[in-house]
């Protein structure tokens, strides 16, 4: 008896030998605390927090197997996965479906969007591209990396989903930034962004888009339609104080007068039932994970590990304040979700995914040194 269970100790830890304990154990609590807060909002709904803890559970298994794949291998393969993660961001726009175009693509089983597996391989690309390239790039070097980046982004923007395209490029353009792009470059993008801005207003945003930036710039405007959004999950933040009302208490989410309240806005009501300790402790864990990435990344030997460890993080970082930011009237509403917080199985897979390769880039790492 001794002897199995030593064997399936040791089988055990060669099997896990490669996950970041710190680094998952963040995430469990974050996942945790997802499903919690879910099971409130979803009228204490077991079936959601069960087809949320399935998608976790596949998103630990890609988390796993990621982790044991080498950087030296990942890096061999980022061409083929970029290529293949632009055919199902192709198919989309002829098959997809969803509100307000064609973002999703359905499977039968479940609802598949093509532009979260980019959040992944846009910035293994970049890395992969960057890496055997003089840094800090050169014009060149930073043109094909704007190629690299601009595809996945144009082709995001036609379904049309502006906040996904705007967090894909992050991602892409967070690689960049460190392999040592000066600031200034990015100051030209966000000007010529700027400049192009009034003819995007009247020929290519959609009326549904250009009442999310009028409603963020005054919501009480339209309080009871497009206002509606932003002034509730506002009440309910507001609503939380200190301490929260406590879970399941919630009354802007229990009766319904948060939108999406399961999905885009289930940190409002975190909020509300958890109030500003429930918030400080979901944000210090997110804040925990942006700066074990960060950590991750500077201790790699190798510089596409580098670049791509760093960019995970930041873009998790980014994804995190651009969903705090809209739920607080800070930012436009873009139906950007919390992460491992909003329902909702793409973004968990893919982001839980991330995650493993910046294990392996921890337990992976070249004896030679670039």
């Amino acid at each position: 008896m001794g002897e199995i269970l030593r064997w399936l100790f040791d089988l055990a830890m060669r099997m896990t030998r490669t996950l970041d304990w710190p680094l998952l154990g963040a995430l469990l609590a974050l996942m945790g605390i997802g499903l919690a807060v879910l099971y409130s909002a979803g009228g204490q709904s077991m079936h959601l927090v069960l087809a949320q803890g399935s998608r976790f559970a596949v998103g630990l298994v890609a988390l796993w197997a990621l982790s044991r794949v080498s950087p030296s291998q990942l890096r061999n393969w980022t061409p083929l996965v970029f290529g293949a993660s632009l055919v199902p961001l192709l198919a989309v726009l002829v098959i997809g479906t969803g509100r307000h175009g064609s973002h999703w693509i359905n499977l039968g089983v479940f609802y598949f969007q093509p532009a979260e597996l980019l959040k992944l391989s846009l910035p293994m690309m970049v890395a992969w591209y960057l890496n055997n390239r003089p840094l800090p790039p050169r014009l060149d070097s930073v043109l094909v990396s704007a190629a690299i980046i601009g595809v996945p982004t144009g082709l995001i923007l036609l379904q049309p989903d502006f906040g996904t395209a705007m967090l894909v490029a992050t991602s892409g353009a967070f690689a960049l930034y460190l392999a040592g792009l000066p600031w200034w470059w990015f100051g030209m993008a966000l000007a010529g962004i700027a400049a192009v801005a009034p003819m995007a207003w009247f020929w290519l945003l959609k009326p549904y888009q250009k009442d999310r930036i009028l409603t963020f710039l005054n919501p009480e405007s339209d309080p009871l339609g497009a206002g509606w959004n932003i002034i509730q999950s506002k009440i309910a933040i507001g609503a939380g104080g200190l301490h929260g009302k406590g879970w399941g208490q919630g009354s802007q989410s229990h009766l319904n007068y948060i939108p999406e309240h399961t999905t885009d806005f289930i940190f409002a009501v975190l909020s509300e039932e958890f109030g500003w300790v429930g918030v400080a402790v979901v944000l210090a864990l997110y804040l925990f994970v942006v700066g074990r990435c960060l950590w991750i990344a500077a201790d790699a030997r190798d510089g596409y590990s580098r670049l791509l460890a760093g960019a995970l993080g930041l873009a998790f970082c980014v994804y995190v304040i651009v969903n705090g930011g809209m739920i607080a009237g800070l930012l436009p509403v873009v139906g950007v979700p919390m992460p491992l917080l909003s329902y909702g199985g793409t973004s968990a897979v893919s982001l839980l995914a991330g995650l493993g390769v910046v294990m392996a880039v921890r337990v992976h790492k070249p004896v030679h040194a670039r």
